[in-house]
């Protein structure tokens, strides 16, 4: 399974992926971030799914990017332009795929601004091609493993936070996904993207690299729910002492 979170605030974009890939009992390790930055063109691409599939649309979109007679002057046309290989991917593979018994599922977030775009964007791509585009009310999509890493990214992130805190819900948001699912784990890709700029910044971070907050947020979270008000508590505890 994957882990891909794209946020998208006032003040930029964060894109966070995870890198395991699952054969069997078997672990890998994969990127499934992308950046494609050509001049005033800065878009990054993240992808969950059958990775055959995904590495044949990957192929394909980067094919077009590189015909010298194609350009994309805002980031909805390059959405289209992979959505467009998405759907020629399924209609090469998604027969064969259904005869095993496999469903062609790849969903890609893309995020950027390209030189027309008044603001950065982000999309969310369904495996039909479809797409819908975030807005500030919901600033946030995941793929993949969708459940775990959900509510504290409900909880705690709005759309004017920063950046730097919208790293420190993702990080935590993606923490939660691989305590509870071994399909998930580092190393763990980000970009960056801070608006009007045209360049991201990328980094990789292995499970070292974060030992000492996972920790700290382990143990933070046990303090936290011992000090939470138990009145209630007292309150059930009564009732079957004076039930009994």
């Amino acid at each position: 399974m994957t882990f891909c979170l794209g946020i998208k605030l006032e003040c930029g974009l964060l894109a966070i992926a995870d890198t395991r890939i699952t054969s069997g009992a078997e672990f890998v390790t994969a990127k499934k971030l992308s950046l494609h930055e050509k001049d005033n063109h800065s878009l990054f691409l993240m992808t969950s799914g059958l990775r055959s599939v995904r590495d044949k649309a990957v192929t394909y979109f980067e094919e077009v990017l590189e015909e010298g007679d194609v350009e994309f002057d805002k980031l909805y046309k390059a959405v289209n332009a992979f959505a467009g290989q998405i759907r020629r991917v399924a209609q090469e593979d998604g027969p064969a795929l259904r005869n095993s018994n496999i469903w062609f599922n790849l969903h890609a977030l893309v995020g950027g601004q390209l030189e027309k775009d008044k603001e950065h964007k982000l999309y969310l791509i369904y495996p039909e091609g479809n797409w819908i585009e975030s807005f500030p009310s919901s600033p946030y999509y995941i793929i993949g493993e969708t459940g775990y890493g959900k509510p504290i990214l409900d909880r705690a992130l709005t759309y004017t936070d920063t950046l730097a805190w919208a790293l420190k819900v993702g990080y935590l948001s993606f923490d939660a996904t691989r305590t509870s699912a071994t399909s998930v784990g580092f190393p763990l890709d980000i970009a960056i993207y801070h608006k009007n700029t045209y360049r991201m910044t990328e980094h990789r971070f292995t499970e070292e690299d974060f030992q000492a907050i996972s920790k700290w947020w382990q143990e933070w979270l046990r303090r936290g729910i011992e000090g939470l008000p138990a009145a209630w508590i007292d309150d059930i505890s009564a009732r079957f002492e004076g039930a009994s």
